[in-house]
This record gives C-alpha cells, sequence and structure tokens, in this order.
C-alpha cells in the first residue's frame, strides 16, 4: 500500500511539473573548521577506528550545504548517495550497509570492488550530470544525498517527501563540514568527530612542518588536459598550500577545473608539476609539448602523478589525507619520508576499510 501511494504521489509531481513548463531529469545547475593544536611529533598519526554509534532518538535538523534545512525523523537508515566524494566519506564513517542507491559508474570505483563488491550490484541512481528521480522514489530512502549541480533534482525529491541534502564539499573546512552532516544524519556524531580530530592532527603536523621551508611554485593538471588546472577556491590548492608548495593558479576565482594557455602555464613558471591520478593524458604527453619545453618543472622532470591505484587521492574525501602527506613527501622530502606516508596509508586502508595495500597499489 505505501509503495502504490509514493507511486501515485510521485505520477502528481510529475504531472504538475509538465503541465508547468518543467520537466525531471538531468539537471545542470584553509583552515580546519576546529583549528588544530601546535604540532608535538613529526611521526606518523594513526586514525581512529571509525564505528557506527548507536542512534539517537527524536528528529534531526540541519543546515546542508545548500543552506537548505533537511529534517529527518530519525537517523537515515536506507541511504541513497549520488556523489563518490560522499558514498566514501560514509564508507569511511562505517555507514556501508545503509546505502541502498549509488552513483552511477560504481563499477569503475577500484575501492568498491576491494571493500564494498555489493555496491556493484546497487542500482546507479545519479551524478553530477543527471539524476534519477523516479528510480530513487522507488528505493523508499530516508535520505538522498545529492551533490550542489543537482540542486533542482533535490527540490524535486524533498516536494515528494523524501529527505534530501545537498553537499558541496569544495574545501577542507566544507569537506569536515560534510562530514558533521553525515555524523548527525546517520547516527555516527561520533565517528565523524573522531574522523575530523584524526584529520586535523595530520594537517596541524605538516602545516607545522612546512610553515618556516622555501615554497616551490606547483601546478595541478586537470582531467581533460594539461592545461587544465584547479582554481584558487578548490580544496586542490589548499593541499599545495599545506604541503608546503606555491600553488601557481591560486588567483584563478571560483570553485571549477580552469583552461588555461601554454603561454600562461610557461609564464607561470612552475618548479614542480602533479597531474591527477585520473588523467586521460600520460607525463610524456606533457614532456612532449613543445611549448611547455623551457617551463622549469620540465626541464628538470620533475613531473609526478598523484597517487594511488585505489582512488585518487586529490579529491576532496577521505583519503585525501594521504595525498596531502605525499604532496610533502614530493616538495620536501626531507620533512616526510616515503616510508612515513607509506605507512599511514596502509594504516587508514587497514582501520577504515580492513583493507591490506600493497605499494603498487598506493601507487609506488
Amino acid at each position: 500500500m505505501k509503495k502504490r501511494c509514493l507511486s501515485l504521489i510521485l505520477l502528481s509531481a510529475l504531472l504538475v511539473q509538465l503541465l508547468s513548463g518543467c520537466a525531471v531529469g538531468p539537471v545542470e545547475s584553509a583552515q580546519p573548521s576546529n583549528p588544530p593544536s601546535e604540532p608535538t611529533v613529526t611521526g606518523t598519526v594513526s586514525p581512529g577506528p571509525a564505528e557506527t554509534q548507536p542512534a539517537q532518538s527524536g528528529p534531526i535538523t540541519v543546515t546542508d550545504q545548500a543552506g537548505r534545512e533537511v529534517t529527518l525523523e530519525a537517523p537515515a537508515e536506507k541511504i541513497v548517495s549520488c556523489y563518490y566524494l560522499v558514498t566514501a566519506s560514509l564508507l569511511t564513517l562505517g555507514q556501508k550497509d545503509k546505502i541502498v542507491g549509488i552513483e552511477m559508474k560504481a563499477g569503475s570505483r577500484e575501492l568498491y570492488k576491494l571493500c564494498a563488491p555489493d555496491f556493484l550490484d546497487l542500482p546507479g541512481v545519479g551524478s553530477g550530470k543527471e539524476t534519477n528521480v523516479e528510480a530513487i522514489a522507488a528505493l523508499e530512502p530516508d535520505l538522498v544525498l545529492l551533490p550542489k549541480k543537482q540542486l533542482e533534482a533535490a527540490e524535486t525529491l524533498t516536494g515528494l517527501g523524501i529527505p534530501t541534502a545537498v553537499v558541496e564539499p569544495e574545501t577542507y573546512e566544507s569537506f569536515c563540514d560534510l562530514l558533521n552532516m553525515l555524523g548527525e544524519l546517520c547516527g555516527c556524531g561520533d565517528a565523524a568527530h573522531d574522523l575530523i580530530n584524526y584529520y586535523d592532527g595530520v594537517v596541524d603536523r605538516v602545516t607545522g612542518l612546512t610553515k618556516d621551508v622555501e615554497k616551490p611554485a606547483v601546478y595541478l593538471a586537470g582531467e581533460a588536459s594539461w592545461l587544465r588546472t584547479c582554481a584558487g577556491g578548490m580544496y586542490q590548492r589548499e593541499m599545495i598550500e599545506m604541503a608546503g608548495g606555491s600553488c601557481v593558479s591560486q588567483d584563478i576565482e571560483g570553485r571549477t577545473w580552469a583552461d588555461v594557455s601554454a603561454e600562461q602555464l610557461a609564464a607561470w613558471d612552475p618548479e614542480v608539476i602533479f597531474a591527477v591520478q585520473y588523467a586521460e593524458y600520460t607525463l610524456d604527453d606533457i614532456r612532449n609539448d613543445g611549448a611547455l619545453a623551457g617551463i622549469k618543472a620540465v626541464a628538470e622532470d620533475r613531473l609526478y602523478t598523484v597517487p594511488s591505484e585505489i582512488e585518487a587521492w586529490d579529491y576532496p574525501q577521505p583519503s585525501s589525507i594521504l595525498g596531502l602527506l605525499w604532496m610533502t613527501h614530493i616538495l620536501h622530502p626531507d620533512l616526510v619520508t616515503e616510508e612515513d606516508y607509506v605507512k599511514e596509508a596502509q594504516e587508514f586502508y587497514k582501520t577504515y576499510f580492513d583493507l591490506d595495500v600493497t605499494q603498487a597499489q598506493l601507487g609506488l
């Protein structure tokens, strides 16, 4: 009976939108939040375990990352996540068994294959480019999590009585805010608090080590082209700076990847070039671009691909803390050794995902 009523509500909502000329379909629409204390050690910091906490009683109301108020009658037990960054965070917070619907192209995620193979059989119902409202409604979730690009779909789902939170973890602070929000909505606040404390501890340690060092100029090349880079408002820019580098694209406004010319890149003359792990080109393509031959990073062959084989460490997601340690090692190997970040990475994946990862999986 419940499913039949939901179907009637959905049909009515769709008819109203059609009559009003609207369509439900694809929509395109640092510092840590809690400043850490001064570092006391320079060795690796082991993460604390992420465990599912007992669910609290009574309604839960949060403000999502689009400024919308979201209320649940109780901590979510059936979750649809249409954004990889959120799904990875839910896994880290011990919420794996609550996920009933997932982002599209989940089959390409190596992390899922290793620690959550059941995810590969879940319905793929959304992404940053589209949201299947009807398929999500059929799953009868307690909570839907959508990227900000899908704000219109979030409003449609909310109108159908399905609590939907919008996320935009594009900075370190907003990523920590996302973890706090997930902790409240899913009843795992202690796990979220512990994870944020771990992050703050590592960030504190790294920035303490790099605050007085010489900052080499760093360029981060994006996915589609080496002439595409992170804007100044992005998480990746913060990572470079925390690792003791100076991001050459820091003055580009916005929170999206930006196209640049070969002339601009040559004028920046970075000393180090990082390419993302999911790039559609190789480091040799950069080396063989004659327009970049005079750049210091190319001339000195200081070109590197951000690890790992399991997942990209530059995304604003839990494993990015490992990307921070790796970047620090590349820029200042005397401050963070390869042994340091490899040990931290292996402990991280064992603690949060019960995975014994090899150095090859870490991109070595």
